[in-house]
């Protein structure tokens, strides 16, 4: 592990303000990389239905292009109007020009990521492991919020993500490169056996691809041997957001988020956890 101890007192408040930053950065990437899916679904259709596109359709669209505007008044946000947090509550909450209400969830994603970026900073001090820490949490934030929206989960992000967790581990990251590489196999094709034995029994789906290539990203990250452990925790998150949601029964639920949150905290927990387990298997005498 590469650590920096020198810098290690002033990482946390660094790492929240960073944390901010990003969480801006994300509220766009997950307001838009949905509608970009959208768009080049419905431009892949047209031209092989040899349809026109629209003017609209064919102006770009992507995490850069258009600016960043209200989509009441189309009014273009200011440098000073994009200042995390800050400017919302400057701001009141609404549109600068025409007063319409900009949703609570822009703050609280920002906040939530400067949260998450200083516990990664406060358990692992200057190392590379926060580094990677910082990447894994924007990554899962990104993922969770798109899922809970649209019931995606984007190849455009999880597989990514895959590389990214098997590049980290590869440069003497949390787990063994071979304990990441079966981490990214047994993932995906854990949840792939469930689900085809699910389909055999029922007939129906009962989970998306999205969330094989997500478990397969958290492998990649986290090794082989958290993955029990890693989605009994996930199953229990969404048991318990599923009964504090109300969701109904046969009504579609997002899993992407239970797992997102339960691969961070075993990211966060890792050390202890290993020692518990590790407790565990000596006392009985495995």
């Amino acid at each position: 592990m590469w650590t920096f101890d020198i810098y290690t007192p002033f990482i946390v408040p660094a790492a929240a303000l960073l944390g901010l930053l990003f969480g801006s950065f994300l509220n766009v990437v997950i307001h838009r990389i949905p509608i970009m899916m959208e768009r080049d679904w419905t431009l892949f259709a047209k031209e092989h239905l040899g349809l026109k596109p629209s003017a609209k359709e064919q102006q770009p669209f992507n995490l850069m292009k258009p600016d960043s505007h209200c989509p009441e008044c189309g009014e273009k946000i200011k440098a000073r109007h994009n200042i995390p947090v800050i400017s919302y509550l400057l701001l009141g909450g609404k549109c600068s020009l025409c007063r319409t209400h900009i949703s609570l969830r822009y703050p609280l994603v920002e906040l939530l990521t400067a949260a998450a970026f200083a516990v990664v900073a406060w358990q692992y001090g200057a190392s590379w492991i926060t580094l990677g820490g910082w990447v894994f949490t924007a990554f899962l934030i990104a993922l969770a919020f798109i899922d809970a929206d649209t019931h995606y989960l984007p190849d455009s992000l999880t597989l990514p993500l895959v590389w990214l967790g098997l590049l980290f581990n590869f440069a003497d990251g949390m787990v063994a490169l071979q304990s990441a590489v079966l981490g990214a196999v047994c993932g995906y094709a854990c949840l792939w056996l469930l689900c085809a034995a699910y389909r055999l029994l029922t007939g129906q789906t009962g989970m998306g691809n999205g969330d094989f290539k997500l478990l397969a990203a958290l492998g990649a990250w986290l090794g082989v041997g958290v993955l029990p452990v890693l989605v009994f925790a996930a199953s229990l998150i969404g048991i318990m957001g599923a009964v504090l949601t109300k969701t109904a029964k046969g009504q579609a639920f997002a899993f992407g988020p239970s797992l997102a949150l339960a691969g961070w905290i075993i990211f966060i927990a890792y050390e202890p956890l290993q020692q518990l387990t590790d407790w565990w298997l000596n006392a009985s005498g495995l």
